[in-house]
């Protein structure tokens, strides 16, 4: 057996509207389009992606994400070109949110190039360019 992929990945947010209102602006200006659109979750596909926010239950509201705890460390969005990695940069400044770093290239993969930034819980989100097929090799 060899996997397609990834079919999605949900993430649990404390503050569901505000993280909507985030990733309403943010997944949309990626490609994906929302198929369920319901409170408590928001899920988007496109791009052979999928992503979701889901609230968090009211005992764990006053949490935020640990990007160094056991679990989930950052999620990276493949864009097709630098020139994406740079437009989605001006985008992202837009947003208001924290941005670890600008465009730059690094050491992952020959020709890696990308941008890497915080949602409203802190979960740290990437947006990169690697040219080719990578260290990826694309698979029906």
């Amino acid at each position: 057996m060899e996997i397609n992929g990834i079919a999605h990945t949900f993430v649990t947010v404390a503050d569901f509207d505000r993280s909507r209102e985030f990733y309403g602006r943010l997944l949309p200006f990626l490609g994906l389009q929302a198929v369920m659109d319901i409170p408590g979750t928001y899920y988007c596909v496109g791009g052979r992606t999928g992503f979701a926010i889901r609230e968090a239950p009211p005992e764990h509201r006053h949490e935020r994400f640990d990007q160094n705890r056991v679990g989930l460390h950052h999620i990276c969005f493949r864009a097709r070109s630098r020139e994406d990695v740079d437009q989605a940069y001006e985008f992202v400044k837009q947003l208001g949110t924290p941005i670890v770093h600008g465009p730059e290239e690094a050491f992952w993969a020959p020709g890696y190039y990308s941008i890497l930034f915080e949602d409203p819980d802190g979960i740290r989100l990437e947006i990169n360019f690697v040219p080719g097929k990578g260290l990826l090799e694309s698979r029906a």
